[in-house]
């Protein structure tokens, strides 16, 4: 394995073990040469995931493009990096559960959403407003509309607690 930093193939296993969800095995390596730090992960090899964009082309899955578009949504954010990694194992596993070979990529869009409406919030309506690719603030509010109301109406439940 390549270092990162220093690109040197002379490294150590530190310390070995599986994944939190089991489907990856987790190992902390240090340089021999630069002496730094870094994680590597081994999965299973299985047949390519072929993702089918809105025009029709067919790409192979990507785990880091899906990684990194929530990086971007998230910068900023308090989400960790452990969180993004968890969230991106759960949609890999899920597209190569629900499809044999090929998946829409609207399918994986919707995943990472309905992940990062649970995960932050503000980091959802980034996400939502490039991949719906909105082209004005009403198309803003319209996504903003019910989370507003379910938070008014877990603020209206709470004073209505409290009254008595």
């Amino acid at each position: 394995m390549r270092c990162p930093y220093c690109k040197s193939d002379n490294d150590r296993v530190i310390d070995s073990r599986a994944s939190a969800d089991g489907y990856a095995i987790r190992r902390r390596r240090v340089c021999s040469d630069c002496g730094r730090r870094y994680t590597t992960y081994e999965r299973v090899e299985t047949a390519p995931l072929r993702v089918v964009k809105k025009t029709g082309e067919r790409l192979a899955f990507d785990r880091s493009k899906v990684l990194s578009g929530m990086v971007r949504a998230c910068e900023k954010r308090p989400v960790t990096q452990e969180q993004l990694e968890a969230v991106t194992d759960r949609i890999e596993r899920q597209c190569m559960e629900a499809f044999d070979k090929e998946v829409p990529s609207k399918v994986i869009g919707n995943l990472i959403m309905q992940e990062l409406r649970m995960l932050d919030q503000v980091a959802y309506v980034r996400f939502a407003s490039v991949y719906r690719e909105f082209k004005d603030v009403s198309q803003f509010l319209e996504e903003l509309k019910p989370m507003l109301e379910k938070r008014r109406e877990g603020g209206h439940e709470a004073a209505e607690g409290t009254s008595g």
